[in-house]
């Protein structure tokens, strides 16, 4: 994927500190852009079309579908991701 975004930073809503958008383009499911990607970064650049050039349409498509999970359930995976990433 293309870099020359990755180390713009803002304050991330579901994690309430900041992160850059490296983090955002790799936190969500398998890998994938965080579900609030776009929500996040359209003031930053023109996060829509960047998408579109860097994932596959069916990866973009899912992204542009996609709802937020319930907050328990997704507290959950952050708490699991982190620990995968500690230990």
């Amino acid at each position: 994927m293309d870099e020359r975004f990755d180390p713009l930073e803002r304050r991330c809503p579901r994690l309430g500190g900041p992160v850059t958008f490296a983090y955002c383009k790799g936190c969500g499911d398998q890998n994938q852009p965080c579900w609030k990607a776009i929500d996040c970064w359209w003031e930053h650049f023109d996060i829509v079309s960047y998408l579109q050039e860097n994932l596959p349409a069916e990866a973009f498509q899912k992204l542009m579908d996609a709802r937020p999970k319930p907050k328990l359930s997704s507290l959950v995976e952050l708490i699991e991701q982190a620990q995968k990433r500690t230990s």
